[in-house]
């Protein structure tokens, strides 16, 4: 994997230097990394086995829960280890792949809140052509779709990263490797890759984030022609998908639509869409989902019950 360069490892900085402070960044993190998985794994268990979630939001919820999932494991459990470490050493082909799996995954929870945008669209303004449109087999292709975008982009950015020669200064920092900060350290002139990179992940989420905002301005307008009940529960569901798009979609806008320019708060902005975005898509999709939360009830009380009989 490695290219025309002397450097094989890098040091990363992570969030700070101090021994009190990395302290308290393992205990942090570590319970938003085990809340992100516990929470993220127990949507998957519950709509995998529930027979009450099998609409196509829950299909897709499936997977947006098991990109989270991912997304956070590419960064938070180095980064909870780091912690614990005087020296935070990540060798050139740990951080290329660390590259490849943040921007794999965190584009396809992108394209997954996309497709949920469009299940909400057409349910609310084509409810009648809402089973022909959104079949099994609909959702089945769009998300497979949604898988090899993700590859396509993720492997545009690490190609992006391979030809980037590194001979100097091998400190990186952040927490992660991401392109970003590792072209701060190359040995070229990085203009045009960083116009690569604002085109490539700079225009998904831009781009992306008006698309979702104007489908759901577009889906609010709609509701006016439903009735309280169905607008109640709609406007519910509409508000949860928001919130996690804006919270999903600022701190990434920012950080890639830009030129290669660092500011303090830029790892603040990056720790809060790859480690605090999951989480909080995990909580808003089950304490604001009355559906999930009464599926998840009703399966724990079934296992409960069968283990005391046992």
């Amino acid at each position: 994997m490695q290219q025309n360069n002397s450097t094989t490892e890098f040091i990363l900085l992570g969030l700070t230097q101090d021994p009190m402070k990395k302290k308290t960044v393992f205990v942090i993190f570590f319970i938003f990394y085990l809340g992100t998985v516990v929470g993220n794994l127990l949507i998957i268990v519950t709509i995998k086995s529930s027979r009450t979630l099998g609409s196509p939001m829950y299909y897709f919820l499936f997977y947006l829960s098991l990109a989270d999932s991912c997304f956070s494991t590419s960064t938070a459990p180095k980064l909870i280890v780091d912690s614990l470490s005087a020296k935070n050493i990540i060798t050139y082909n740990e951080c290329m792949t660390q590259v490849f799996a943040l921007h794999f995954f965190g584009c396809m929870e992108v394209f997954v809140l996309l497709l949920m945008a469009f299940d909400q669209y057409v349910a609310i303004c084509k409810p009648l052509h809402y089973t022909t449109i959104m079949s099994r087999q609909v959702c089945t292709i769009l998300i497979v779709l949604a898988w090899v975008g993700s590859f396509i982009h993720s492997t545009t950015q690490i190609i992006l990263a391979l030809r980037l020669p590194f001979s100097g200064p091998n400190l990186i920092d952040h927490y992660c490797c991401d392109l970003q900060p590792l072209l701060k350290l190359a040995c070229m002139d990085t203009y045009k890759i960083n116009l690569l990179l604002v085109s490539n992940s700079g225009a998904i989420c831009s781009s992306s984030f008006v698309i979702l905002m104007i489908s759901y301005i577009v889906i609010l307008h709609s509701l006016r022609n439903h009735s309280a009940e169905g607008r109640k529960k709609a406007l519910s569901t509409c508000i949860s998908h928001i919130i996690v798009v804006v919270l999903c979609f600022g701190p990434c806008t920012f950080i890639y639509t830009r030129p290669p320019t660092t500011y303090p708060i830029d790892k603040m902005m990056a720790v809060f869409y790859t480690i605090g975005t999951p989480l909080v898509n995990s909580l808003i999709y089950t304490l604001r989902n009355a559906e999930v939360k009464n599926a998840m009830r009703k399966l724990w009380h079934i296992k409960i019950t069968s283990e005391s009989r046992r």
